[in-house]
């Protein structure tokens, strides 16, 4: 027995529908050519009409809820369908201009919203008929069998789905105009009418979708291009509604596996448009080009006539004139030198056998059996022996016969087995020459490797143990491709909950037999004879013990529905009817299992097989075998629905040979997956010793006495004293004591020192005096010294620019300069304007205004520093300008060469003999 298996996930994300752009290119990329003159227009029509496509969208999208409640008052009589339409969270409450909120009926008063509902009144029936036909001219005949549906007949929960379905019609029909391409509509309406048909009214949801078409139309009065744009996608819808489902497209060979064989036809509809190529006598000279272009593409992986002026002059002509079929000529090309040389020879045979399969087969290997037949006969037979065997098989006279060209059969052209779904797009993705290694042979080696309690498609994708039974990709970064080694009959791993000589597999007898003190507790409902009037009646009747009675009741709540239930959400009747004797265990648990709390636990909000596998745990005990039996199960949900499903676990023979009529279902079996996750992995969790202290506690504790002046020290920490002496200067009133000292505090913040009296009388007392009678503000007597002719002296002409810029930002703006940035833009102030430019622009600032106003001296801005800037701005106030005119920014390293100059043969050959001419200079200096 062969063991099947997956080559995991793909990185590749296929696109499930086609748009007017990707279905006009993907045509063009396939024939390897430039786009024609009709490819070319029909792309320019999209382009244009896509602004036009997106407002009828977005109308469309803002309109929604008004086109889809008249469709539904269309169809639905009795009452208001739109209370029926699961809406998003509402926004906030808007409140009007006069404080009062803004509800519903205010806001249709006011005309921010409106509704059409259903109206008993005939002049408004025929006036919104005539307001969304007579105008836009949209008119469909509604079905001859139409009526209306009863709300109160049809149920909230089904009018819930059908406004959710007119919703999502109108949603997809968006796409669709926006795409420019009705592939997405046909996608996902056809097949729908026979879903339709068994909860509603086939009838009733075309006039439906006839009205939104209507409804739709009638917001583009007087744009005739929307018009037949909404007409055009929302007909397809119509059109794609009506049609009947197609049968599934089934591959046409034969399989030992039948794993994903089967195709619906819909996705094969709506999959990327394949060009066939076939050669017929009665083509033109053109179409016969085409052909053989073809044929190159799919052989060579390229048109080599076009991209390196090669070609098979003898074998064109012959096919051409038919003298051989497109078999016999994709034959010789496979034999060719040609694809010898490009597609045989620089592979090993593994690699070379999976080009072939893609070459002349248009897919990939799929099976062991497969690859080691063919491996076979290319090692013994050649090339020639594998390109005969290919073209020669069943499946390729099946496909492609004797005129059809060779194409890829991927994704959306026929079923595809789950085993080699990554490794056949990976083989699709990449060209010959960028992908040597094989693929398959490592593949398929790897069935053979232990990895127990996986899933059949990929060893990532059932990390948990209920996740058994559909694909879920845990692994979205470098998906795992190792295969699980699990099949269609694969029987799952699982474990026995109790002794395991009583597991069934190795003692079938044994299934009926309570799992004892190693496994959980079994409730049994104790039975006695009893008697109706003068019959006996066998298995009915139990003893009357309020406490075992009770304790079996909440034993078969907590294992059908997982825990204690509310005292509204007991079956109180089949409780009594349990307790009396009328009912057993089994039908108590039947009737528990098709009680709407159970329905929506495990059916209503998770999809079929999950719902299988968690029903099928709490009633029968136990997880699903595998493929065989959750595919069963499955056709039960999918033909006869979730109670269906119900009566065939409780009926099934699983379940009487392991609890019979009065034992409570209990836990027998689990996963490997399962079992590790109840169970603590040595000594991963410690147990914790209440008595022990924490060794963090333990080194944080103080042991010492510490007086306030000690704790205070250990505050101020790291903190210098500059930090905390440092003193704001700021003018609150003009007393000439204070305006004296605000004076002096900007002399030493400008020029770095007190001035001399003499000094300050000569060249600053006018702006002391117009400072104490407030005609100037503190940030004009700033910028007042630092334009005077004493700082030009001090610090501008004795230093370089950039000296000069970091000085600047020191005395103006208490810090040093941030970047290079702006040094640079500094010294283009100071080169083209001057110094006084330069201050004044540093005075003017925004960073200035916002630091010190226009009443603050300038400071050292101590606790505002970014941290790059504060080492530079401290060593620019640890020294005086006086002292050192080294500059401190920028402070780099200089940058070293990678090679050193001397290294260089011609640049140390220069130097050796410029050294050689200085000595000889210096030794003819000497002699002289």
């Amino acid at each position: 027995m062969s063991v099947t298996a997956s080559s995991g996930a793909v990185n590749a994300r296929p696109r499930l529908y086609q748009t007017a752009l990707t279905s006009t290119i993907s045509q063009v990329e396939q024939q390897d050519r430039f786009p024609g003159r009709s490819e070319l227009d029909d792309l320019t029509a999209y382009f244009q009409s896509g602004v036009k496509r997106l407002e009828i969208a977005a109308i469309l999208t803002k309109n929604s809820d008004n086109i889809v409640s008249r469709a539904a008052s269309r169809i639905f009589t009795g009452g208001s369908a739109m209370a029926f339409l699961e809406k998003p969270k509402e926004d906030e409450i808007q409140v009007a201009q006069d404080g009062l909120p803004i509800n519903i009926k205010r806001s249709m008063d006011l005309g921010l919203v409106t509704y059409a509902e259903a109206s008993s009144n005939f002049i408004d029936t025929i006036k919104s008929f005539f307001s969304a036909t007579g105008i836009t001219g949209v008119i469909d005949q509604p079905p001859a069998n139409f009526r209306p549906i009863n709300i109160s007949r049809y149920g909230p929960e089904r009018m819930k789905k059908s406004l959710r379905d007119l919703s999502w019609f109108l949603r997809y029909a968006t796409y669709a105009i926006v795409a420019g391409d009705p592939n997405i509509l046909a996608q996902n309406t056809r097949g729908l009418r026979e879903i339709i048909e068994a909860a509603c009214s086939t009838e009733a949801t075309i006039v439906a979708l006839q009205t939104m078409k209507q409804a739709a139309a009638s917001y583009f009065v007087g744009d005739a291009e929307a018009i037949a744009l909404v007409g055009q996608y929302m007909d397809v819808a119509i059109a794609e509604f009506k049609a009947p489902t197609p049968s599934e497209k089934v591959r046409q060979r034969n399989s030992s596996d039948l794993q994903g064989l089967s195709l619906p036809q819909i996705y094969f509809n709506t999959a990327e448009r394949r060009q066939k190529f076939v050669m017929k006598p009665g083509l033109s000279s053109t179409e016969k080009n085409d052909v053989v272009r073809a044929a190159y593409r799919q052989i060579f992986e390229r048109d080599i006539t076009r991209a390196y002026s090669q070609s098979v002059s003898d074998l064109e002509s012959k096919l051409k004139n038919n003298e051989i079929s497109t078999r016999e000529f994709v034959r010789r090309l496979g034999k060719s030198p040609l694809y010898r040389d490009q597609f045989f020879l620089p592979f090993i045979n593994s690699r070379a056998l999976e080009l072939a399969f893609k070459h002349f087969l248009g897919r990939a290997p799929e099976s062991r059996e497969e690859v080691q037949k063919y491996f076979s006969i290319v090692s013994t037979g050649g090339l020639s022996a594998l390109v005969d065997a290919l073209v020669d098989s069943t499946e390729y006279s099946d496909y492609f016969g004797e005129e059809t060209v060779p194409y890829q059969r991927g994704y959306g052209q026929e079923a595809q087995p789950s085993r080699n779904w990554g490794a056949q797009f990976d083989l699709f993705k990449y060209s010959a020459p960028f992908r040597k290694v094989p693929q398959f042979i490592t593949l398929f080696a790897s069935y053979q490797r232990s990895l127990p309690d996986q899933h059949v498609y990929g060893s990532g994708n059932d990390p948990l143990e209920i996740q058994f039974g559909a694909i879920f990709p845990k692994e979205t970064r470098n998906p795992s491709s190792s295969p699980a080694p699990f099949g269609k009959d694969t029987h799952r791993i699982l474990i026995r909950v109790g002794p395991p000589t009583s597991n069934e597999l190795g003692n079938p007898g044994a299934i009926g037999e309570p799992p004892g003190t190693l496994g959980p507790k079994v409730f049994k409902l104790d039975q006695l004879p009893a008697f109706s009037g003068k019959k006996f009646t066998k298995g009915i009747s139990i003893k009357n013990t309020e406490n075992s009675t009770q304790a079996v009741i909440r034993a078969i709540y907590l294992q059908v529905i997982g825990r204690d239930v509310y005292e509204g959400q007991r079956l109180k009747v089949s409780e009594i009817k349990l307790e009396n004797g009328e009912i057993t265990v089994r039908e108590f648990v039947r009737q528990l299992a098709k009680s709407n709390l159970f329905r929506d636990l495990y059916w209503t909000k998770l999809y079929v097989c999950k719902a299988i596998e968690y029903i099928h745990r709490r009633l029968i005990g136990r997880p699903t075998y595998g493929r065989p039996e959750m595919n069963k199960y499955y056709d039960i949900c999918a033909k006869q629905g979730f109670y269906a499903l119900i009566d065939a676990l409780i009926d099934s023979t699983d379940y009487s040979a392991a609890f019979g009529e009065d034992t409570v279902p209990y836990e027998r079996y689990l996963t490997p997956a399962g079992l590790s996750l109840r169970k603590n992995r040595g000594r991963a969790v410690e147990k914790a010793d209440k008595t022990k202290t924490p060794r963090f506690i333990e080194l944080g504790a103080v042991t010492e006495q510490r007086s306030e002046v000690s704790i205070r020290d250990r505050i101020a920490q790291g903190v210098t004293k500059k930090r905390v002496q440092t003193k704001v200067f700021k003018l609150t009133n003009t007393e000439p004591v204070e305006v004296n000292s605000l004076v002096r505090a900007a002399y030493r913040q400008v020029f770095e020192r007190d001035m001399d009296a003499y000094v300050a009388d000569e060249q600053f007392s006018r702006f002391a005096s117009r400072l104490k009678n407030s005609e100037i503000s503190v940030k004009e007597f700033i910028l007042a010294i630092g334009t005077s002719d004493l700082y030009i002296k001090e610090f501008y002409t004795p230093y370089p620019n950039t000296k000069v810029i970091e000085l600047g930002t020191k005395h103006f703006l208490g810090r040093a300069p941030l970047d290079q940035a702006e040094i640079r833009k500094y010294n283009l102030v100071l080169a083209n304007k001057g110094l006084k430019t330069f201050v004044t622009e540093l005075v003017s600032s925004l960073e200035y205004l916002e630091a010190f106003g226009e009443d603050v001296v300038p400071y050292n801005r101590y606790t505002t520093f970014p941290a790059f800037n504060y080492p530079h701005t401290q060593e620019l106030y640890n020294r005086l300008a006086k002292q050192d005119k080294s500059i401190v920014v920028p402070a780099f390293e200089s940058v070293k060469p990678r090679i050193d100059g001397a290294d260089l043969p011609l640049l140390s050959q220069q130097l050796s003999e410029a050294k050689a001419e200085s000595d000889r200079f210096i030794g003819s200096v000497t002699l002289v």
